[in-house]
C-alpha cells in the first residue's frame, strides 16, 4: 500500500522555563518522531523566546519552534499523541502546506540566504 506524502508545518511554543539545553533536547526529541515514522525535515527554525497574544497558564512568553516536513498522512497523529503528553509544550498546531505554500516558504528561505 501506498503512503500518501505530504508537506506540513508544525508550531511549538513551549514553557519560557525551559534552559536550552532542554529546548534543543525537545527540538530533537520531536524531530525524530516525524524521522522514525518517515517523515523528512525540510526546514527547522527555533525562533526563540516571543511574547504570546494572551497569557496561557499565566505565562505571557513562549519559546516557539517552527518544523515544516515531508510525511506520511498517519504521522501527524503519531504526533499529535506525543505533544499532547509532553508538559514542556504549552500550545502546538500543524498545518498542511499546499504547493504554492511551500514555494513560498522556499523563496522566503531562499531570499534570507541571499540578503
Amino acid at each position: 500500500m501506498a503512503t500518501n506524502i505530504q508537506n506540513y508545518e508544525l508550531m511549538v511554543i513551549f514553557t519560557p522555563i525551559l534552559a536550552e539545553e532542554d529546548f534543543k533536547a525537545a527540538q530533537k526529541k520531536f524531530t525524530s518522531i516525524i524521522e522514525e515514522n518517515g517523515g523528512t525535515l525540510v526546514h527547522q527554525n527555533p525562533w526563540g523566546l516571543r511574547s504570546l497574544a494572551y497569557p496561557i497558564e499565566k505565562k505571557t512568553t513562549g519559546i516557539y519552534y517552527v518544523v515544516e516536513y515531508t510525511a506520511p498522512t498517519d504521522l501527524n497523529e503519531k504526533l499529535e499523541i506525543q505533544l499532547n503528553r509532553d508538559e514542556s509544550v504549552m500550545r502546538h498546531m500543524v498545518t498542511h502546506l499546499d504547493k504554492f505554500a511551500v514555494a513560498y516558504n522556499e523563496r522566503k528561505r531562499n531570499a534570507v540566504k541571499e540578503a
